[in-house]
Formats: structure tokens, sequence, C-alpha cells
């Protein structure tokens, strides 16, 4: 196995030149050196000492040298050759910090001024706008003119935005070199990738002046690679194009597993995928790669045979790569994931093996960092796993179930359960150190998620992908395609948040050795090479994984009409459950320190108030609450505009349609607040100013009332039948003054209590002027302020309270008369 001992030595090579340092010239050197030493001793023996002594004549009858006995030598010969070229190729990715690289300026005083094109897609989270931007000049605090550089520098902006790959800007702000700590470096992380300089602006936590948001500017567009654009502006429009077929957090989760957007998962849903140990699905990772390879290569070995099925698996493969944006990652994994597909149909391990190393020095070759790249190791493992241990697991099994079941049914068995649960066993064994070592976490309850959520991957994949492009090309057919492709994705996030309540699904484990994880691995493979006679004793009784995979399974026409019988009556009757119940819903969302509130009118209108700071959490909660398909709100209430308030409001303008807007308090308070008075004018929805008295009428009944409006916010009151609550969303000490001496209002059902609980607007003469049924409170866990205080929670008396942080999200439901309580998580106290 020549080319897996010279690939082995050249990855062993890059190691080295990190371990020991150093400068590139030398290895080179003697990289060259040693290759000339190798060329002149074996041209010296076989032409000069062999001839002399003659033993050309003794052995004539195996001249030229047999394979056999001159290969080994050769192959030794080149091995240390193999490691100082991998070592010189290490040594000369890093950089020279001088006065014309970006780092040399990291730390600098004062604020510069950078231009540059945007390297790579942006990221678009909650809380920032994340660019990976190629610097070509910088214009010094003390200077008028730029003078050129060059480095990589990683930007985070304020969120929003509409930067896009390829983009000319000029930023402004202060360079740092990024942090290290005693359990993390952010700078050799950052290193691996070739950046070496941060930047913050808008949202920087240890900068002496004040927050910008102007700190970014357009210089012009389409400065990058043509082929490049066209790849991320198809993923820019399929992201799109799934939030308008799809609900949250459905949409959110078919854009991370399809696209690789995983920055619009609700942070709740993601805990969740981690809690179970899927989280796999959602990153574009080899280990992603390898399981969907492997029940691609099944499904279509069925339909296509073999070798087309293989072909059609590798088309799918690279058309999922291109769609999650070809990153240099990305196509990493997908190589990985082609591999074993090979490797699968291939059915000998020595050539997959080869092969797998070949792929892993060739990757090294072109780019040294990538093998500490946490998604390449994840890749390598996960192909290797699948390579080494699907087959004897598929053997074991059939070993097993044949003490209970015939043999025949145990060999037909282990076609399923080798694509939907041994392939991820397999996977799973070469990877769960790397798991345990960056993540800390042992998911238990992953042996039973996995089986459960891994067969519907294929379908969500296929399904949605089709209706995604559909769409793009014509919107009814993808609607259609959408109607076929929700009941996966709708299943997978039940699944995994019902599985996540498990008690115990994970624990978090103390940091591991990296000597650990070299121990478990070597125990591993030495096993698996002394492993011959297990082989041997399984393959007695057992039949080639292949055998078992190629096992002819009709598909009945009966059973593809159940399946769609099912799926369309699944979808049949959430759009009957989400019609309106006559009754009045209010819901106050898990929304951090600030409100999100949603009340829906017994009529079916939906009325949203505020949004909270999660543009991500808003639009997860809202799916949920929504009709599926149905993405208007009749109603957007912006009762205050602190910054925790509405921070959500401007990018959830981009999935969900807003009829009217009703605006209390400045609308030029916060950058929120401006970015939310842009997308409303850009999308041409009629505002409407918040007035004290102002009363608006909902259909059957139900009004919202605004008892005081001020630059702060309002306080609005909202009643239907019998019920009534107060939701003091905008209260300041004025309109608490006035509201107070004003007898006129009764007192109320639902008392949400104003500002998270602070004492100074909830005093006991607020609390017993309204003489609430139920208190409700939005407040985030671990409040940095302290909230909410202690005085504002003794206030209430014997008045029940309900808060977000314990209970997660609260729905009240009345139909005028009475009134049901229902929260995410119910105490023992409640």
């Amino acid at each position: 196995m020549p080319l897996l001992w010279l690939s082995l030595a050249f990855l062993g090579g890059i190691l080295a030149g990190w371990f020991l340092g150093g400068a590139f010239l030398p290895w080179l050197i003697g990289a060259l050196g040693l290759l000339f030493l190798v060329l002149a001793i074996l041209h010296f023996y076989y032409w000069r000492i062999a001839p002399r002594w003659g033993l050309m004549d003794r052995f004539a009858d195996c001249w030229p040298p047999n394979q056999e006995v001159l290969l080994p030598g050769f192959i030794l010969l080149l091995l240390p050759l193999a490691a100082l070229l991998g070592l010189a190729r290490w040594q000369s990715t890093l950089p020279v910090i001088s006065p014309a690289h970006l780092a040399w300026y990291n730390d600098l005083p004062g604020r510069v001024r950078l231009e540059g094109v945007i390297a790579a897609d942006p990221e678009f989270r909650d809380a920032y706008t994340q660019l990976e931007v190629r610097v070509e000049r910088l214009r010094l605090p003390d200077s008028d003119a730029f003078q050129p550089v060059e480095g990589l520098l990683l930007a985070r902006l304020p969120p929003g935005g509409d930067w896009r790959y390829g983009d000319r800007l000029q930023i402004e702000g202060r360079l740092r070199a990024p942090f290290e700590t005693e359990e993390f470096s952010y700078r050799a992380y950052l290193a691996h990738h070739s950046i070496y300089t941060t930047l913050s602006c808008g949202y920087c936590s240890t900068c002496a002046e004040p927050l910008r948001s102007d700190c970014a500017w357009l210089v012009e567009r389409a400065q990058g690679s043509p082929l490049r654009r066209a790849i991320y502006d198809l993923r820019r429009r399929a992201h799109g194009m799934v939030h308008v077929l799809f609900p949250d957090p459905e949409a959110a989760l078919l854009s991370g597993i399809l696209l690789g957007i995983e920055t619009g998962i609700p942070e709740d849903l993601l805990d969740a995928f981690r809690l179970t140990g899927v989280a796999h699905i959602i990153a574009i990772s080899g280990f992603n790669f390898a399981i969907i390879s492997g029940l691609l290569v099944a499904l279509f070995g069925r339909l296509l045979g073999p070798w087309r099925g293989m072909l059609a698996a590798w088309i799918g493969i690279a058309f999922y790569a291109v769609l999650a944006g070809a990153s240099a990652g990305v196509v990493r994994a997908a190589l990985m994931g082609g591999l074993a597909v090979f490797a699968l149909r291939l059915g000998r391990r020595s050539g997959a093996l080869n092969t797998l190393a070949f792929v892993a020095a060739l990757m090294a070759l072109f780019d040294p960092h990538v093998l500490w790249d946490v998604g390449f190791q994840l890749s390598f493992m996960a192909t290797l796993g699948l390579m080494l241990y699907a087959d004897p697991l598929s053997r074991g099994f059939i070993v097993l179930a044949g003490r209970w079941i015939p043999y025949e049914r145990a060999r037909r068995l282990a076609g399923p359960v080798g694509e939907y649960l041994l392939f991820t066993l397999a996977a799973q064994l070469t990877t769960l150190p790397l798991i345990l070592y960056y993540f800390h976490q042992a998911s238990y309850i992953s042996l039973i998620a996995n089986p459960l959520v891994l067969p519907a991957q294929p379908p969500l994949m296929i399904l949605g992908g089709l209706a995604t492009l559909a769409g793009l090309v014509f919107l009814p057919l993808g609607r259609l395609l959408s109607v076929l492709a929700w009941p996966w994705i709708a299943y997978t996030v039940r699944i995994v948040e019902a599985l996540a309540q498990a008690p115990g699904a994970a624990r978090t484990i103390a940091p591991l050795s990296p000597w650990v994880v070299l121990a478990f691995y070597l125990l591993l493979f030495s096993f698996t090479l002394l492993g011959g006679r297990l082989k041997a004793w399984l393959s007695k009784f057992g039949a080639p994984l292949a055998q078992a995979l190629a096992a002819e399974r009709s598909v009945r026409l009966g059973w593809i009409v159940s399946l769609a019988a099912a799926l369309l009556a699944l979808v049949v009757w959430q759009r009957v459950l989400s019609q309106p119940d006559g009754r009045l819903h209010l819901i106050v969302f898990e929304a951090g320190s600030g409100e999100a509130l949603l009340i829906q009118t017994p009529g079916g209108r939906n009325l949203l108030i505020n949004g909270g700071a999660s543009a991500n959490a808003l639009a997860g909660a809202l799916g949920r609450r929504l009709p599926l398909g149905k993405r208007e709100i009749d109603w957007l209430v912006v009762a205050a505009t602190r910054e925790e308030q509405i921070a959500a409001l401007p990018a959830a303008l981009e999935r969900f349609q807003v009829e009217r807007t009703l605006w209390a308090g400045s609308p030029l308070g916060g950058y929120s607040a401006r970015q939310l008075q842009k997308a409303l004018a850009a999308g041409d929805i009629p505002l409407t100013p918040v007035l004290a008295g102002q009363t608006l009428d909902l259909g059957e009944g139900a009004r919202l009332q605004a008892l005081a409006s001020g630059p702060r916010g309002a306080v609005l009151l909202f009643e239907w039948g019998r019920f009534r609550a107060l939701l003091p969303l905008g209260l300041d000490a004025d309109a608490l003054q006035t509201l107070l001496r004003d007898p006129a209002q009764p007192r109320v059902t639902a008392l949400l209590l104003a500002d998270a609980g602070h004492a100074a607007l909830n005093p006991p003469e607020w609390i017993a002027r309204w003489n609430p049924q139920l208190a409700l409170l939005s407040v985030a866990a671990g409040n940095p302020e302290g909230l909410p205080h202690p005085e504002a929670l003794q206030a209430l008396g014997e008045v029940p309270l309900l808060r977000t942080d314990q209970n997660g999200w609260i729905e009240l439901t009345t139909n005028g008369e009475q009134l049901w309580v229902e929260v995410e998580h119910r105490r023992e106290a409640d």
C-alpha cells in the first residue's frame, strides 16, 4: 500500500512542521537534497555496483528487479522525502508579518480605515453581521493617504445590511489581534484560516468611544470571482425561497440542512439538536455527507442498480455542495462523502484506505491548515469509520439476528438496519473522541435519536431541494412540492425536541487531553488491524454488506399510495387545527429582557406587539403559532423602542408580511428603530402613530386601547368580553402617576409587569390599582441588571406570577368568560 504510506508521511511532515516551526527554505533544500541522494544511490547501485559484482547476471531472470523486492525498499527511501515535502509545504503558508501585512497594525491606537473585497458569503446573525474581507489598502489615523497592505480581516458589523460576496467596501474601526484564553485560543483557530486580524464596529464592548453604526460603506459590487458570485447568489435566492415556502422553525432548519445557513435556527432548537447528538445533520460537515452518502447510495442503488446508483449519489452530493455554497469546507466534505460512496460500492478496504489517505494528502497539499479544521477531522474520521466498520457491523448484526430469526430474513433485514443504524454507529465510533474533545458533551440519547431522525433526511433533502428549486422557477409548483416536504421537516423538529426533554439526554464531561484521544485511536485501530480472526469467524455465518444492501426488496405501489395519503392527511389536519377556534389567544414569547407578544383574535387576526432581541427566536415562535402557509401579520404594534424590545423586527419583516403598523415612542431612538423605519418604508407598510386614548377595533368585539403614549412608548389595554390585559410596555414615571390618578379603569384579568420587573415602575400601589388575577413577566434568565427586583415581586402579594425565564412561553386562552392558561415549562409550584 505505497500510496497510503506516502500520503501518511506527507501529512506527518505537515504536523512536524507545525510542531517544530522554522523557516521554509532550509526544509525545501533538505527535501531536494534527500531526493537527489535517493536518486544517486539508486543510480550508483544499479549501474555501478550491480554490474561490477556480477549481480546483473546472477539475477538476470528477475531483471528488471521484481516489484515485490524493489518497491518496499524504494518506498522506504521515499518516506523521509514525502515527510520533508509536507514540512516544507506547511512552512510556505506561514505569513511574514511586515508593514505590508495587515497583522502588523494589530492593536494600533486609534481608528484606521480599510478598503477591501468581501471574500466569503456574509454571515447574518441576530446580534451582528460577520464579514471576511481581503484587505487591499489601509489609512492610518494620522495619515490622509492610503497605503497598500494584504491580509484577511474578520469584521463584525451591526446586524442587517445588504452585504454580498464580492462587494468592495471601506470599514473604519480598531484592529485587534484575536483573543486567547487558557481554555481556547481564537488566535490559533483563525490562524488556520489565514486570518490574523479582527475588527468590530458598531458593537464593541471594549471601545472607549461611543458605539457607531456608520462604520462601513459600500464602494462597488461584483469584484469577486464570477463563478463564486453565481453560487452565492443561487444560495441567497434559495434561502429566501425556503422562507417563502415553509414556516419557521422548519424553514430555518431546512436552510441549515440544505444550504448550510444555520444562523436562523433558534438557539433552543440548536440546543435540542446538540443534546440529542444529531447536530451533524445541520452542519455541512463530512460526518453529514458520509451519512447522507450512505443513505443515497442505498436508495439510488435499489432504484437504478449499483453503479448507476453510485453515479446518481455522486450527482446528488455535487448538487448538495453547490446549494451549500461550495466553500472550501463544503467541497472537502463533499469529496469525503463521494469517497464514502465509492468505498461502500467498492467493498475493498485496502483500495478505499489508499484513496482516503491520498485525498486527505491532496487536500493538505492545497491547504495544509485543513488538518486543524474540525469539519475536516470529522469528515475524515466519519469516512474512515464507514470504510472500516460498516461491513463488520452488518455481518455481526446478521450473526446476532440469526440466532432468533431465520437467516434469510436476518440477511434482508441487514439492509435497512445498516442504512439507518449501523452506518451511523460506524461513523460515530471513529468521531466520538473528537466530539468529546471539542464539544465536551456526551449524548446518550443519540443512539435512539439517530435511527429515528436519519431515515427522514433523504426525503427531506430531496423534496425540500426540489421544492426550493421549483419555487425559484415557478412559485405555485414550489408550494405544491413544499406540502410533501414539510412533514419530514416537522417530524425531525418534533422528534428532536421530544427526545431533548428526556432526563439525562446528554452529559457535560471534563475537557479531554489530546493524549487520551490519541490513545483511544491507537487501541481502536490496533484492534482493527489484529481483528482478522474475528472477521474470518463472522464471514462463516454472515454475508457481505454489499449482498445485504443489494438484496431484492420490491417496493409495492400500495405502500407508496399509503405513504402519500398519510402525508396528505397530516398536512390537512395541520391546516384544520390551525384554523380560528372562536377564542382569543394572548401568547407571551420567551424574548429575553424585551417583550414579544402575539394576540390571535377570535376571527383569526394576528397582532404582534414588539419582537424582542432575537430575530431567530421570534421567527421560530411565530412559525409555530401561525397556520401553515400563512405569513401575514395584520397589525405590528411597536409599543416601545428600546433595543432589547424591537431588535428582532427589522429581520422579521423579511420573513413575514405586515399589513399595517402602529408606532409608539421615538421613531429615531436607536439603531434598531432606525432600521425598522427603513424596512417599513421600503415595504410601503402604512404607519400610524399611537396617541393616548386611541382605540383599535379588531373585530368580534376585541379592541386595543392606548391608555398613555409618550417618548418611551405606550401603555396598552386589550379587551374582549370580560377579559382585560394591561400591557405597560412603554410605561414611564409620568404615565405611571397619570394612570394611578385615573379611577375610571376597572381591574384587569392579566397584568404584564413593566420593564422586566423594575421596582420603580411596579410599586405596590400600581399592582393594587389594577388588582390583577394573574401577573406576567418577560425577563431573561440571569438578567445582568438583577431584574426582576425583589421589591416588585413582593408588591404582587398573593397574585400568581408566570415568568418567561422559568415557564418559557405563556399562553392565555379565553372565550370572553373563562380563562385557560398554558405554559411551555410547568414548575411543581405552579
